[in-house]
């Protein structure tokens, strides 16, 4: 499997790979929601958002994310991505934020069925996800999305602010794929239909 960092285009949404033209679109998205962060393992709010970026952009880890920009309507809103792949065919979608104007309609959705379809179309035979235990909403859109919840990993990770976090484990397998991809058709259709009365 081999993701390759490409702009990703949708009905609603275009997914932009990280880079400097995207900084202060995406700076200003993650000031729109300061509370949320309080759920994720870092903060990308304020004066945290320099060094998010830093990491994610400049520095990239070993082996880096690959990260995307999300677009709608031509504004940012957000950010979505894949963390550092873990085994062969295997990929993960994290670090996914979206401004709170954004939620419940087709950004998040779109934004999955894009990185859901490059990573299947990569080679990837499953996708998972890992959602803090106190995101209601995150988790519920994962099961909304038809993604199969595997448990708990218990004190998982360790947030900015010191909590040990508990993460709900998804995943979705590459036979599995056709009937969520169909589910999210639907659901895209829907918000299309919706957006031209």
């Amino acid at each position: 499997m081999k993701l390759i960092s490409r702009p990703l285009h949708g009905r609603f949404v275009r997914l932009e790979p990280l880079a400097a033209d995207y900084k202060e679109d995406l700076r200003d998205a993650c000031d729109a929601d300061p509370e949320i962060w309080e759920l994720f393992s870092n903060s990308r709010a304020g004066e945290h958002f320099n060094p998010w970026w830093d990491r994610v952009v400049n520095g990239g880890g070993d082996p880096p994310w690959l990260l995307f920009a999300a677009y709608l309507g031509g504004r940012c809103v957000g950010v979505t991505g894949f963390a550092p792949e873990r085994a062969a065919g295997v990929a993960m979608i994290g670090a996914t934020y979206f401004r709170p104007e954004a939620r419940g309609g087709p950004a998040n959705a779109e934004s999955k069925r894009l990185l859901l379809a490059h990573a299947f179309e990569s080679g990837a035979r499953r996708v998972s996800f890992n959602v803090d235990v106190l995101n209601k909403r995150s988790r519920a859109a994962m099961t909304k999305l038809g993604a199969v919840q595997e448990g708990i990993l218990r004190q998982a990770s360790i947030t900015w602010k010191g909590r040990a976090r508990d993460e709900v484990v998804f995943s979705i397998l590459a036979d599995e794929w056709p009937s969520v991809r169909e589910r999210l058709d639907v659901r895209l259709d829907r918000f299309a239909a919706f957006a031209a009365r």
